[in-house]
């Protein structure tokens, strides 16, 4: 049922943070890492810390954008571990993976995690559905990039467990079958970019003034988790105001 999770990380300094976090992933029967420009790999650093775990290294792909990372995605959770200016929303691992475990056939997910002095950028945040923070103690908050990935594996394989040990059928996402696929992040990214030189044609955005409105328009359509159609709608209603507007000109 994880064969669908992705692991990606974004500009790791240390290779043997790699490596623990390949030795993670096997641990709990995770397998696809994505690597997101390393500063350092393949390393024989990395091959040591995974104890073993050498085939998840193997299989690695590097990739040099968390665009090329986020590729075939439709549900992308950031791994954060301070609050956002504007709000967004944010749950702890546990309530993440019952969120996501019942829909894996359903969806492919990316649990992404930033580098190890100062995590994800606001950037990158803004491409996830959701945050998910580990409650650590607030004394000594700092978690190691295996460390977090362990637990978020962990939590993953144990709601595997739970399902397989009481199977029980579960709940549609919205209360009933969903007829379309749901949109991926390089889908819902292109929306995004129509959308802002769409704002910028009518002069509802200024450029060179944008203050938070994208992002907050991000939160509201990765929050609904529109499915490809409803993008495809979303695009077609921008295309023709760009039109109309085109005309008028």
């Amino acid at each position: 049922m994880l064969e669908s999770v992705r692991i990606v990380l974004v500009n790791t300094s240390h290779p043997g943070n790699i490596g623990g976090v390949a030795r993670a992933m096997k641990n709990m029967g995770v397998e696809q890492l994505v690597l997101v420009e390393p500063k350092e790999f393949p390393s024989e650093k990395a091959t040591a810390r995974s104890s073993g775990a050498t085939d998840i290294l193997e299989s690695a792909r590097v990739v040099d954008t968390l665009d090329q990372a986020l590729e075939g995605c439709n549900y992308v959770v950031g791994a954060s571990a301070r609050g956002r200016h504007i709000p967004w929303p944010v749950v702890d691992p546990r309530t993440l993976v019952e969120d996501i475990v019942p829909q894996t056939e359903q969806l492919q997910v990316a649990l992404v995690f930033g580098r190890e002095d100062r995590g994800l950028t606001n950037e990158e945040l803004h491409r996830c559905n959701r945050h998910v923070h580990i409650p650590s103690n607030p004394d000594f908050s700092s978690l190691n990039l295996a460390a977090a990935v362990q637990v978020l594996c962990y939590e993953l394989r144990m709601q595997v467990l739970r399902q397989q040990r009481n199977p029980t059928e579960e709940q549609p996402r919205w209360g009933t079958e969903w007829d379309i696929e749901l949109a991926s992040a390089d889908e819902l990214q292109l929306l995004f970019e129509h959308m802002e030189q769409a704002l910028v044609d009518i002069d509802f955005l200024d450029p060179n003034n944008p203050r938070q409105l994208m992002t907050r328009l991000r939160r509201l359509y990765l929050r609904s988790h529109p499915d490809k159609v409803e993008v495809n709608v979303l695009r077609g209603i921008l295309t023709a105001t760009q039109k109309l507007l085109d005309k008028q000109n």
